[in-house]
């Protein structure tokens, strides 16, 4: 269970301590080495390259001045992935937030991506939003069955919105409402 800390430390499937918490500045040069793999896989970020020291602080700086959830997932001291909730731009949308999140190969099949949803949810609860989508190409089932327990339901398909390894892949639109 989560409680109001927005810190939160659980045991991984490998008996390994993870810690999920705020992300720091002193973040930003670990997550652009983080997210190079995942990058360079080109499956399923959408990101073409990680970003540069400056806007990766310059992004983090406007998640805390903007009240978004920017969360490290950690490992041994090092950040292996983060998931962020970015809460709706205009007054109209604030009540709604767009998740994202990664882990790159030192953190998959260990039971992390449970605690993030329910760590997303939690925040997402206690800022009262009505309601977090994301976004997940239809070729990733590991994350569409992820998405899915956790209680997000699909709320449309963009067909061919993707194009992965030559191949044409549809985007769906996923929510989850609180």
């Amino acid at each position: 269970m989560i409680n109001e800390n927005t810190t939160h430390t659980f045991t991984a499937k490998n008996n390994e301590s993870i810690t999920l918490r705020p992300v720091v500045f002193q973040d930003a040069v670990q997550i652009i080495e983080a997210v190079k793999e995942i990058v360079e896989a080109g499956q399923f970020l959408q990101k073409e390259r990680p970003r540069t020291l400056a806007e990766e602080k310059a992004f983090i700086e406007e998640c805390q001045e903007k009240g978004n959830m920017y969360t490290a997932i950690e490992k041994q001291g090092e950040v292996i992935g983060i998931a962020r909730i970015l809460r709706g731009e205009l007054a109209m949308k604030r009540h709604t937030g767009m998740f994202r999140t990664w882990i790159n190969s030192k953190g998959q099949g260990l039971g992390i991506g449970k605690e993030v949803m329910d760590y997303s949810i939690a925040w997402a609860k206690r800022n009262e939003l009505y309601k977090i989508s994301l976004t997940v190409f239809s070729e990733n089932t590991v994350a569409i069955k992820l998405y899915e327990k956790a209680g997000f339901v699909v709320e449309g398909v963009q067909k061919g919105q993707v194009k992965i390894n030559d191949s044409l892949q549809d985007e769906w639109w996923m929510a989850y409402f609180l």
